[in-house]
């Protein structure tokens, strides 16, 4: 099917899909931008929706995706549209999307679902305000090692720009979405030591043993980490300040400590 109109349904709903209620009511989001498509394609999600605009169809990576879309639009789960470049330009947030675009269903996931390691390595956030800062710490995640990210409050992960920030690694670090207590409740059930990252911390970051089972929480720029947080802590950590701003941003603060868990224990990657 072509669509030729922006004043089609169902390019019209894609566009209402920017807002979070509107992804909250139908339990879906979108996802453009080749690497991230690739990566949602690798970790077996199933779009309900392909748009795809020809003209636009310019990388060789490009075609390949087309191609795994046009089989799962011939096994039945997935509906492939072809859209003008009109249209497409009303779809997509971003002129470099490649000519694909993505509708898939929410990714839900339970604290169950983390896949722990040996010793566990998890990131926590407490509310996240700004898309950009959770796709880095996806990011940072992803390139870090962790076994997962706990989100408590905040920019919720499905945001799109949350999936674009990430630049794809929201589907390949496991995401649970659920509240401070139930998450305290359950690193402290896991024997996963909650390391509280805060200004007014009593141990440095450096000096803090982070070889064991460890849970890295940060909290947001503008408030800090919740009291139930700092109360459950093992551990209030520290990253030292020699200007004279208060704080780092939340994502660069975030990579600091999650790769010293990585110098702290030796990891390399692998072959």
């Amino acid at each position: 099917m072509r669509i030729t109109s922006p004043k089609n349904p169902r390019v019209k709903n894609v566009i209402r899909l920017r807002q979070r209620r509107h992804r909250d009511a139908q339990q879906r989001t979108v996802v453009e931008g080749l690497r991230e498509i690739r990566l949602a394609l690798e970790a077996g999600v199933i779009p309900l929706e392909a748009f795809v605009c020809p003209e636009r169809l310019d990388a060789p990576e490009a075609r390949s995706l087309l191609g795994q879309l046009e089989r799962l639009a011939q096994e039945g789960p997935t509906r492939l549209y072809q859209v003008t470049p009109e249209v497409f330009a009303r779809l997509a947030y971003r002129e470099e999307s490649g000519g694909l675009l993505l509708v898939i269903p929410y990714l839900e996931r339970s604290l169950a679902d983390l896949p722990l390691g040996e010793p566990p390595f998890l990131a926590v956030v407490e509310g996240a305000e700004k898309p950009g800062n959770l796709g880095a710490i996806l990011r940072t995640g992803d390139a870090a090692g962790v076994d997962g990210l706990i989100l408590c409050g905040g920019t919720d992960v499905h945001n799109p720009n949350v999936i674009r920030a990430s630049l794809g690694a929201v589907f390949t670090v496991p995401v649970a979405q659920v509240a401070s207590g139930e998450a305290i409740a359950w690193l402290q059930k896991k024997g996963v030591a909650i390391l509280a990252a805060t200004p007014e911390g009593d141990v440095l970051y450096t000096e803090a043993d982070l070889t064991g089972p460890v849970a890295i929480v940060t909290g947001s720029e503008a408030h800090g980490l919740s009291r139930p947080w700092l109360q459950a802590a093992a551990r209030r950590i520290t990253i030292p300040m020699f200007g004279k701003v208060d704080s780092l941003n939340l994502s660069a603060a975030t990579a600091v400590l999650l790769y010293e868990v990585v110098r702290q224990r030796g990891l390399a990657p692998g072959p």
